[in-house]
């Protein structure tokens, strides 16, 4: 799988695999993610993120994490080698794994969950200290801790019920339907009231529906000014139904702390502008 969409710096980036998930917990994983890397000795590589509105439940070699959705931009400071099996999340899961995930917003905390821990690192051990190996066995490492990974996941979390399954269907709606850009148009594409999405999103997500939304339009907006340095700002706020510029520019300051012209410069290669806020999250996602 390839989607970068919330990686704000892909080009220098450590490699993150995304896999899918597999059949038997597809209604609660979206994808599972891995990134992996062996940075130099004294050197630090920070991975950025525009997060996508959703948990995350993340493997690490020492801990097992749960990272809540997030209100602004993201990042890792990544040093010496290591590695992260994390599964993004979908609505269904997210009740069974904390009871409030508003709560839980802008955070990352440990999560007591031994078994789920214990197959992870054992399917990615074996290369002397959880770095890189050639890809041919990465490939079947990545592929066991995903076995692993969603084995666990069946076993401990029940089958979706229908009001689970209705608050994915809300989610994949908003991220996949470039259209929807009201919590109306969410209503209607689902048959139900934005009253019901509310309680749904509250529930199940921990953010409303229309900063689902406006997540999803402003990874796009971050993605078309990455991968085309000379488009018009003004036509991507205009094309992703921004009101103007303006609208534009000040969910980019809210969420990034930085103005869609200065990003689109860092993302060039040139120097990185200092955000005005950053909070700390798993690497990937």
């Amino acid at each position: 799988m390839t989607d970068s969409r919330g990686e704000l710096y892909p080009a220098g980036a450590p490699t993150v695999h995304r896999l899918p998930a597999p059949a038997s917990v597809a209604a609660l994983v979206r994808w599972f993610w891995i990134p992996e890397w062996d940075v130099p000795a004294g050197r630090v590589s920070r991975q950025e993120l525009i997060a996508y509105p959703a948990c995350n439940l993340v493997v690490e070699p020492e801990v097992v994490g749960l990272a809540g959705p997030t209100t602004r931009r993201s990042f890792r400071d990544l040093t010496g080698r290591g590695w992260a099996v994390g599964a993004l999340l979908r609505p269904a899961a997210v009740p069974h794994l904390v009871a409030d995930p508003a709560a839980l917003r802008d955070r990352y905390e440990p999560v007591h969950l031994p078994g789920l821990h214990a197959g992870v690192v054992a399917a990615m051990a074996g290369d002397g200290g959880g770095g890189v190996r050639r890809e041919s066995e990465g490939d079947v490492r990545r592929a066991r801790a995903v076995a692993a990974f969603a084995a666990w996941l069946a076993v401990h979390l029940p089958a979706p019920g229908e009001e689970a399954l209705i608050a994915n269907a809300m989610a994949d709606l908003i991220d996949g339907d470039p259209t929807v850009r009201l919590v109306t148009d969410v209503a209607a594409g689902l048959g139900t009231s934005p009253r019901t999405l509310q309680r749904l999103a509250r529930r199940y997500v921990g953010l409303p529906p229309a900063a689902m939304i406006r997540r999803r339009r402003l990874q796009e907006a971050a993605q078309r000014l990455r991968t085309d340095p000379e488009t018009d700002i003004a036509a991507v706020a205009a094309d992703l139904g921004y009101a103007d510029h303006a609208h534009l520019a000040g969910d980019f300051r809210t969420v990034l702390g930085l103005t869609p012209s200065a990003y689109r410069g860092a993302a060039a290669g040139l120097q990185r502008p200092s955000p005005d806020r950053d909070l700390p999250a798993p690497a990937g996602g």
